[in-house]
Parts: C-alpha cells; sequence; structure tokens
C-alpha cells in the first residue's frame, strides 16, 4: 500500500472536517496491498462514506453493498406528493460511484460476522473487511397503534421511504373530494426528517389550494408535544392556510393535534379509517400513518444497537464522537440514520440535551468524519478533529421556504452543540418588521440547489 503523508491528508480532508487530533493504530494488515472497506447501504450516508475513503485514498479496497439499482432521495418527496415535481429528480444511479473505483454490488446483506468480518449476502458472496461502514438507514417498528399492521401499508401509506409509497400517497391524494381529510399520524420522536411531517402537512395544503378544495382539510395527530422549526410553520400556517390554534375544529385548512392533548393515535379502525386517542376519534379519508422508527435491520442483526437505557438509545447505534465508530465495535462506523449522537432533543428548549437530527446533510456529514477516521487509520495518521454540519430546508408553500443549520463538534468525548453559526430563518426582521416575501421565495430555491448539490456530492 502507498501511504499518503499527513499534510496531504489534511489538504483532502479539508472539506470534511478540520485539522487532526487524536492517533489510532495502523489498521491495514501486513503483507497487503490494500486495506478492505465494506460499505453496507447506499443512500445519501453510505454512497458519501464510499466515495470519499476512495477520494481519500485510492489505494483502498471499497465496496458498496446496495440492493436497489436506483436511489429516490426522501428530502424533497413531499413536492412529489403534492404533485410540485416528478420523482425522476429524486432519483440517481451508481455508476459516478463505479468511475471513482468504488465495487458497487447490488445484494441483499444477511448477515455480518463480527468476528472473522466478513460479511455475507443474499447472492452468496463472502466479503471480508478492515473496516466496515454500517449505514441501513431506518426500519419501521409498526407497533403501538392497536389494529395497525405492516401488512396495511399499500392502504394506508407511510411514505416515509421515497418511492413506490410517495407515489402511492401522491395517488390518494389526487383522489381526494373536497371536503375530505388527510390525516397525518405522527410517532413519537426520534424520527427520519424532524421537520418532514409538517412540511408534508403544509404541501397537501397547498395542493388543496391548487384544486379549489377550500372545505378540505389536513390534521396532524402528533404523538408529540412540540416539533422541529415550530414557529415558522405556524407562522407559514397563519399566513398561507388559515391556521387559528392547535387543537381540532378551528377554521384553519391544516389543524395540529399534540400528544398530550388527544395527537398520540393508540387505535386504529382500518375499515373506516379512524384513528384514535385518548381523547378523540379522527376519520380520514386519506390516512397517512408515519410509523415508530428503529435502526435498519441488519444493524439489530449484528448486534449493534442498543437494548436498554434510556429509550432514546433504545432501537439505535450509539457512535463514538470523534470517528463515528460503533460503541459496540471499533472496526464498525455506524452513519446516517441508524445512529444515535446525543441524547433526546427538546425542541423550543436550547439548553435542553440533544440529538443531532436524522437526516440526509447530517448523515453526509457522519460519513466525512468516519471515512477520514478510516483512511487515517489505514495510514496511521493522527484522526482529523471533526466537525459536524446540518442543514435541512422545508418548502411549505408557493415560493415559501425557510431552513434550520447546526454545527457540532467533539468537546471532551461527547457531542457538543455549537450556537455560533447555527440558527434557524428569521420570522421577523430585526426591528421586528416582517420578514420580506422574497426571503421565502429564495429559501424555497436554495432546497432546490440543495438537492442537486448534495446527490452530486454524494453520488457523482
Amino acid at each position: 500500500m502507498n501511504p499518503i503523508h499527513r499534510r496531504d491528508f489534511i489538504k483532502l480532508f479539508a472539506a470534511a472536517t478540520s485539522s487532526a487530533a487524536l492517533s489510532l493504530p495502523t489498521l491495514a494488515r501486513a503483507g497487503s496491498a490494500k486495506a478492505r472497506v465494506v460499505v453496507i447501504g447506499g443512500g445519501y450516508a453510505g454512497a458519501t462514506a464510499a466515495k470519499y475513503v476512495k477520494l481519500l485514498d485510492p489505494s483502498i479496497d471499497v465496496t458498496l453493498i446496495e440492493p436497489n439499482k436506483t436511489y429516490t432521495s426522501c428530502p424533497l418527496s413531499n413536492e412529489v406528493v403534492a404533485g410540485h415535481r416528478k420523482i425522476e429528480t429524486l432519483q440517481v444511479g451508481y455508476d459516478g460511484l463505479r468511475k471513482r473505483g468504488v465495487n458497487v454490488v447490488h445484494d441483499l446483506v444477511t448477515g455480518v460476522d463480527r468476528d472473522k468480518k466478513v460479511v455475507a449476502t443474499k447472492g452468496g458472496k463472502k466479503l471480508q473487511y478492515d473496516a466496515l461502514v454500517m449505514s441501513p438507514g431506518i426500519d419501521f417498528t409498526y407497533q403501538g397503534i392497536e389494529g395497525y399492521n405492516e401488512s396495511m401499508i399499500n392502504d394506508i401509506p407511510h411514505a416515509w421511504k421515497a418511492g413506490e409509497q410517495t407515489l402511492l400517497l401522491q395517488k390518494q391524494l389526487m383522489a381526494m373530494k373536497d371536503g375530505g381529510v388527510f390525516v397525518i399520524v405522527v410517532p413519537k420522536g426520534p424520527f427520519r426528517c424532524p421537520p418532514g411531517p409538517y412540511e408534508r402537512a403544509s404541501l397537501v395544503a397547498n395542493y388543496f389550494q391548487h384544486h379549489g378544495m377550500k372545505k378540505s382539510k389536513v390534521i396532524i395527530m402528533d404523538a408529540n408535544d412540540s416539533h422541529s422549526k415550530k414557529g415558522l410553520f405556524n407562522q407559514a400556517w397563519a399566513k398561507l392556510y388559515g391556521w387559528e390554534k392547535e387543537g381540532l375544529n378551528t377554521n384553519g385548512m391544516i389543524e395540529w393535534v399534540k400528544g398530550a392533548e388527544g395527537g398520540n393515535v393508540t387505535k386504529l379502525d382500518a375499515k373506516s379509517k379512524t384513528v384514535s386517542s385518548d381523547f378523540v376519534d379522527v376519520k380520514a379519508d386519506v390516512l397517512n400513518i408515519i410509523p415508530t422508527h428503529k435502526a435498519g435491520r441488519i444493524a439489530a442483526a449484528s448486534d449493534l444497537v442498543g437494548t436498554g437505557g434510556n429509550n432514546f438509545e433504545k432501537g439505535w447505534c450509539k457512535v463514538e464522537p470523534m470517528t463515528m465508530a460503533s460503541a459496540l465495535d471499533p472496526s464498525i462506523y455506524v452513519v446516517g440514520d441508524a445512529c444515535v449522537a446525543g441524547e433526546m432533543p427538546l425542541y423550543g428548549n436550547p439548553n435542553a440535551a440533544f440529538d443531532m437530527p436524522k437526516s440526509a446533510h447530517i448523515g453526509m456529514a457522519q460519513a466525512k468524519v468516519a471515512a477520514g477516521a478510516i483512511v487515517a487509520k489505514v495510514n496511521g495518521l493522527p484522526v482529523p478533529d471533526p466537525i459536524y454540519a446540518n442543514t435541512c430546508y422545508s418548502i411549505v408553500g408557493d415560493d415559501y421556504g425557510f431552513s434550520v443549520a447546526h454545527l457540532y463538534r467533539v468537546v471532551n468525548g461527547t457531542f457538543k452543540y455549537i450556537p455560533e453559526g447555527s440558527g434557524v430563518s428569521p420570522m421577523t426582521m430585526p426591528d421586528k418588521s416582517p420578514v420580506p416575501p422574497i426571503y421565502r421565495k429564495l429559501e424555497a430555491e436554495y432546497a432546490d440547489g440543495w438537492l442537486r448539490n448534495v446527490l452530486a456530492d454524494a453520488f457523482a
């Protein structure tokens, strides 16, 4: 193996992280020309990890295992549901990674032997690794709602994995008649894309407006008592959709019911599409139940998920902040939605414990940190001091968008939120005057540019 020099490594890694800090022993096998890195999962985080390991050190053998030949982006898929964009604009293949020298295997991983460091696939492959990147995304539990189970998802789609489910929910929306009710059931956090349910509600209401459905409503039954970007969503709903206040039976086109006041759905009558909590029953014409989340099943099958402790860590993969290595196996790096990085967030309380949101952008940042750590370890170099950055855009109506940005560093071995450089779109100008419409229009345009940039960064 041709080693890379520290100064060259830092230059290469500057786009993803900053300077070096911690030294680790060499990973590469003695007498071998290459180290072998296997990546499980070809979403934003997995594709980024595969690309950046190869980019940082072309001598490393990198294999990406992903069953699907086309990836469909979950970010901005709510625009497909509402008819604002074609699903093809969210889709990308893996030829870009192949051109980078990544071995792309379209197969399903069936097991990981952590002792022998071997990944087995449904197609019969046995792939040995020196470092494994685990990026399986999310899976669903389908528990907690009496009368609901996985067999119902074609009739009651979740559309929380973009693709066929997205188009199914779009079809159901477009079949609605004026006066119909579109109900979104939101699970307890953490879940992928924290602002996603509220963006979806906004764009469904926007669809109603464009199609003269003035009597139709969107009802959000939320197991949580607050949510991401709440102030910005409330402001937008009031301006665009007549939102007045929290609760049912309001005059607005969107109604939000928090968990403490009846939003926590516990029962479903599938025949009538009626969901019930301890306080209310709500009948839907289109019912969109988002199941509770957990790490992708191969992570659980590999014994990498938490099984006890607080509810937040249960079902997710805890990681080491400096490298994204699994807290249970230092040769496996968990990136993207499957990992837990921090503690349960409490929206609206800046002093509360936090978790990095389960978003595409932060998943890619985690993947770059893992790639840098792997390449450093292979070459016997200090591990870079990571900075994690997140950006998330929400589109809520015609020419109306807003965003949030987060920065995190590692301080004394733990993730630390960095207020400087973090924040959300303003609700008012500094003089308390209304935000000019051009601000919201530009952010809606930035969202599309962000999508094209991250797809290129991960897959090209």
